[in-house]
């Protein structure tokens, strides 16, 4: 997508307009696409709520399809109250002033409450570290009240440099980074396997797995797939297994994960897309790491570097490896 949208600053309103590339889409897709953060279903709700303006006439119908040149107003209503208890739980900071917050997230800790994890999340903490004196949240609300200032996300078992906004405005041009990608984001990965080149590209179209709702798929376009794509250059070779960095220029669900199985290199550690095999390292989970997170800062328009130190169990399995081959 090319992020054709802007934040109507003072007004709580975000306009998109629709270019050549995404006429004849659905209204709820196009908007879906275009503002990853808000879901599906919540902009089907707005629109529901009479928030959302086609060529300034209120829409009616999710199913509408959009033309070149149409203008969308979406309105982002006030926050509700949060119900998410805040919890003091320790945050390693790699970034922060009034508008931006950037985090090394821990193996096991989900990003937003969600059935099932109501408490311990990154959100959690958040409610706890970015407040007031009063206790009122200073974290953007435009995700939602289970969202507060999430502007992308990392599975809960993938480590590393995540950003959050502290206020709409910095949510907003956070956004449009992610969605223009540029935002760059790199991971660290040990993978089962040895390429026989040292760089590639994957381009893969990803989509919700056909069976097991819970996982994500290789799907074509025409069957409901998006385009996916990953970016990966060898780090370190380490007998069967690889150490690589991974790119990312698309940003789905469970991407580098889906697509480094697809090529035949899982993630080691992975509990739904890895090969089964044991390295004889405790693991916490999949071993992907989320060391380097670069963007512009959302109001200075500094380019900010947030480097993420590896976690212990990624260092343990990196030296074993490592004394494994010979090395």
């Amino acid at each position: 997508m090319t992020g054709n949208w802007e934040w109507v600053m003072g007004n709580g309103e975000i306009e998109l307009w629709v270019e050549e590339e995404e006429a004849g889409e659905r209204l709820d897709a196009f908007l879906a696409d275009q503002l990853a953060e808000l879901s599906r279903s919540r902009i089907q709700k707005l629109i529901g709520q009479n928030q959302v303006l086609l060529n300034g006439e209120v829409c009616l119908s999710k199913k509408e399809l959009v033309q070149v040149g149409d203008r969308i107003r979406l309105t982002i209503p006030e926050v509700e109250p949060l119900n998410i208890e805040p919890e003091n739980i320790p945050l390693e900071i790699l970034y922060e002033d009034n508008d931006l917050l950037i985090v090394n997230k821990p193996a096991g800790m989900v990003v937003h409450p969600s059935a099932g994890h109501i408490s311990g999340t990154l959100v959690n903490a958040l409610l706890w570290h970015c407040r007031t004196e009063s206790g009122e949240s200073t974290l953007s609300g435009i995700g939602g009240i289970q969202r507060p200032g999430i502007v992308h996300r990392l599975d809960r078992d993938t480590t590393g440099a995540i950003a959050i906004a502290k206020n709409d405005h910095a949510h907003i041009h956070l956004q449009q980074q992610f969605q223009t990608k540029t935002a760059r984001r790199d991971y660290l990965g040990v993978v089962y396997g040895v390429p026989k080149t040292e760089q590639g590209t994957i381009n893969a179209p990803i989509g919700r797995h056909p069976v097991d709702r819970k996982k994500m798929a290789i799907v074509p376009l025409e069957q409901g797939g998006r385009q996916a794509i990953t970016h990966w250059q060898i780090k370190e070779r380490l007998g069967n297994y690889t150490l690589i960095n991974f790119e990312l220029e698309t940003g789905r669900t469970h991407q580098i994960r889906v697509h480094a199985a697809c090529v035949g290199l899982p993630i080691v550690g992975d509990p739904d897309y890895g090969s089964g095999r044991s390295v004889g390292v405790n693991l916490p989970g999949q071993a992907l790491h989320a060391w380097r997170l670069r963007l512009q800062h959302p109001v200075s328009e500094e380019q900010i570097e947030a480097i993420a130190p590896l976690p212990s169990h990624f260092l343990t399995l990196l030296d074993i490896l490592r004394r494994r081959a010979g090395r």
